[in-house]
């Protein structure tokens, strides 16, 4: 191995589940440069998300806490930069480092990034086509397509940077975050094609929560400006709804090639540097995304299409070519995991762990058997109710409380407490509740003393 502190090379996209990359998912699009990081290192299958919103897991992967600690626990809740963060640790010890693409933790003030020698950012979500950026508090607007210029930007920087000192990039995309608006080169690929449905696009929500049914993030709940267009005249509500996923997949999917073109360009521009030994890249999203599973568009529900993350990482100094990890990893052991590749020490308010020795292919005796997660907002956008939940290898119970504890959002709309559980190993698609069944009466005892034992340990008390 080699003695000299790795650079560090994290690219990630806004929405992008794991079904829409080629080494999860043989099905939907070939994504062969985000495939490449996984055959030359490792894919992460079971990688979790803590709270499926974008500013939230952004705040969590930055300081490697859950959101009722690092203060962002939706959309409306700017991130303090005072607090302490992995890009802050390792600037301070030696790094040179450097954000582009989007940001989305608010700006101006305590909110603009920190712990970054250069930053260039979108305004809130950005734009697709010409956007203004912020570079170090200056706006600019830069012409061409969004996904192409936070690349470009982020291979000047490399050009620029100071090369006795090891890096440490964050590279941002805001595709393929809704309303999906692909590259002009890219406006017509797939325009004779038709993909198939998920199994479960025509859920009716039988023997679920009322939140499952309540929620308007349904295919047919997208808008015009969605779908492009507006569907013909003469057609059934079923196939209004199969019109506008057609249009809905293919531009997500048309974002989806852009992103692994620029993929593409960066692990070139490692190979041709002589960077590729040394380097540390990851790809990954901020949370997972419902392409038509459940009938859904977005985010927000702890079912697993919305909670798992694509991860994949590689560094030829320690992970094995084309290994696969199955163990539990959440987005707040990101930040101990970079910091230990470091050298640099992880402060202890952080809560998560380092995964490095499972990326090795050596799990910890003590590591984690269970995932603790929450989604705060309630009845906002699409209406999904607040919940948390406890997931395991077999099962995963949630609890929607709507109104009785601390929420964001529509406190004026009570809802009656639910629970929810599912036999994963049953129930994969997550279809039938079985919180009632006396059968699973063991089970629900067991995993709620371990809810309570995760609440506990992340000092979450409300």
């Amino acid at each position: 191995m080699s003695a000299k502190q790795p650079n560090i090379l994290f690219i990630m996209s806004d929405d992008h589940s794991a079904q829409a990359i080629s080494t999860y998912n043989q099905t939907l699009v070939d994504t062969p440069n985000i495939d490449r990081i996984a055959d030359e290192g490792m894919r992460f299958d079971n990688v979790y998300c803590t709270n499926s919103l974008c500013a939230p897991s952004r705040a969590t992967i930055l300081t490697g806490n859950y959101s009722h600690e690092n203060g962002v626990r939706g959309l409306s809740e700017p991130f303090d930069g005072r607090q302490q963060t992995f890009p802050k640790l390792l600037q301070e010890s030696g790094y040179e480092t450097a954000i582009m693409g989007k940001w989305h933790l608010g700006q101006g003030g305590h909110s603009d990034p920190t712990g970054f020698d250069h930053w260039n950012v979108f305004p809130d979500q950005g734009d697709y086509y010409d956007p203004v950026m912020i570079e170090m508090g200056e706006e600019k607007q830069i012409k061409g397509y969004a996904t192409d210029i936070v690349t470009d930007l982020s291979i000047e920087w490399l050009n620029k940077r100071n090369n006795e000192k090891p890096f440490m990039m964050m590279v941002h995309h805001k595709a393929p975050h809704r309303p999906w608006d692909p590259p002009e080169k890219y406006k017509d690929l797939f325009a004779d094609k038709k993909f198939p449905v998920p199994k479960t696009y025509d859920d009716d929500y039988t023997n679920r929560a009322n939140a499952a049914k309540m929620a308007d993030m349904r295919i047919e709940d997208l808008k015009e400006e969605d779908v492009k267009g507006v569907p013909p005249e003469g057609l059934s509500q079923q196939e209004v709804k199969d019109w506008k996923y057609q249009r809905y997949i293919k531009d997500y999917l048309r974002c989806v090639v852009s992103i692994d073109d620029n993929v593409g360009r960066l692990l070139e521009y490692l190979d041709e540097q002589g960077l590729a030994e040394d380097t540390i890249v990851v790809y990954t999203s901020d949370q997972g995304f419902f392409l038509g599973e459940h009938g859904w568009y977005d985010k927000r529900f702890m079912y697993e299409e919305s909670l798992q993350m694509p991860f994949v990482m590689r560094y030829p100094q320690e992970i094995a070519a084309g290994s696969v990890s199955k163990d539990m990893i959440i987005n707040n052991d990101f930040a101990p995991t970079f910091l230990d590749y470091c050298g640099v020490k992880a402060k202890e308010e952080m809560q998560g762990e380092s995964f490095r020795t499972i990326a090795k292919g050596e799990k910890p005796d003590d590591w984690r058997d269970a995932v603790y997660y929450r989604y705060w907002e309630h009845l906002t956008i699409h209406q999904v109710t607040a919940h948390y939940g406890v997931r395991t290898d077999r099962y995963k119970l949630i609890y929607y409380y709507g109104d009785p504890l601390d929420v964001i959002g529509a406190v004026n709309k009570p809802m009656e407490p639910e629970w929810e559980l599912f036999d994963l190993e049953k129930d994969p698609l997550e279809l039938k509740n079985e919180y009632d069944n006396p059968d699973y009466a063991e089970t629900v005892g067991k995993l709620k003393e371990t809810l309570n034992h995760l609440r506990k340990k992340y000092k979450e008390t409300v």
